[in-house]
C-alpha cells in the first residue's frame, strides 16, 4: 500500500462556456474528494474573455475547496487571485511568478521527461513538477517527444519531496503503474470531458484504490 493516495488534477477543454459549469460541478462532486485541483486552460482569448469565462468555474472550485489554477499566465492568475499557475518550459521564471503571485501560490512547471528540468524547478521554488507525456494526449502539444517512464517517478519520489504530477493521456485502464510508481497527482483531461465526467472520477477512483 502507497503511504499517500494519488488524487486527481484535472485540466479544462478549451472549451469551457455553456454547460460546462455543470459539467465541472458533477466532477468536482464525484470520487469523494479525489480531485484536490482545476486547471484553467484556454488559447487564443484576451486577458478580459478568459477572466469571464473563469470566474465561475472559481467560484465552484472554491465551493468544493479546490485549487484553481491557470494555465501558462500569470497576469491572468494575479488578475483572477487564482491559487497557482502552471508554466510551460516558455512560460516564464517560477522566481519571477512568485514575485508576483505571493508565498501562498501554487506554482507548477512542465518537465517533459527530464529529471534535470525538474529539478532547476525544484531549485527554482516550483511548488509541484509535471512529468508527461506519459500516454498520447490531445491535450500535451508535443507529442512526439520522449516520454517520462514509472522508474522516473520512483526515483523522483525517492529523492525528493516536491510533489509529483503525471500527465498526457492517462485514463482509469492505464494509471495502475503510474499510481503504483508512486505519482502524487495524475493530470487528466480527455478521459473525463470526453465521456460522462462523473463516471470518468468515479472510475479513477477504482483504479487508484486498485493500485495503491
Amino acid at each position: 500500500m502507497s503511504e499517500i493516495a494519488t488524487q486527481l488534477y484535472l485540466i479544462s477543454p478549451l472549451e469551457v462556456g455553456g454547460d460546462f459549469p455543470a459539467r465541472l460541478e458533477r466532477a468536482l462532486g464525484a470520487g469523494k474528494g479525489l480531485v484536490t485541483a482545476f486547471q484553467f486552460r484556454v488559447k487564443g482569448l484576451d486577458q478580459h474573455d478568459a477572466a469571464r469565462l473563469a470566474e465561475p468555474l472559481q467560484e465552484i472550485c472554491e465551493r468544493h475547496e479546490v485549487a484553481f489554477i491557470v494555465n501558462d499566465s500569470v497576469p491572468l492568475a494575479k488578475r483572477l487571485k487564482a491559487d497557482g499557475v502552471h508554466l510551460g518550459q516558455d512560460d516564464g521564471d517560477p522566481k519571477e511568478a512568485r514575485e508576483e503571485l505571493g508565498r501562498e501560490a501554487q506554482i507548477g512547471v512542465t518537465c517533459h521527461a527530464s529529471m534535470h528540468l525538474a529539478m532547476e524547478a525544484g531549485e527554482a521554488g516550483a511548488d509541484y513538477i509535471a512529468f508527461g507525456a506519459f500516454f498520447e494526449s490531445t491535450t500535451k502539444d508535443k507529442d512526439d517527444a520522449e516520454r517520462p517512464t514509472t522508474d522516473m517517478i520512483e526515483r523522483w519520489v525517492k529523492l525528493f519531496e516536491i510533489p509529483l504530477v503525471a500527465i498526457g493521456g492517462i485514463t482509469p485502464d492505464n494509471c495502475g503503474p503510474i499510481v503504483s510508481a508512486g505519482a502524487d497527482f495524475l493530470a487528466v483531461s480527455g478521459a473525463v470531458w470526453n465521456g460522462d465526467e462523473e463516471a470518468a472520477v468515479e472510475a479513477f477512483a477504482e483504479a487508484i484504490k486498485s493500485a495503491s
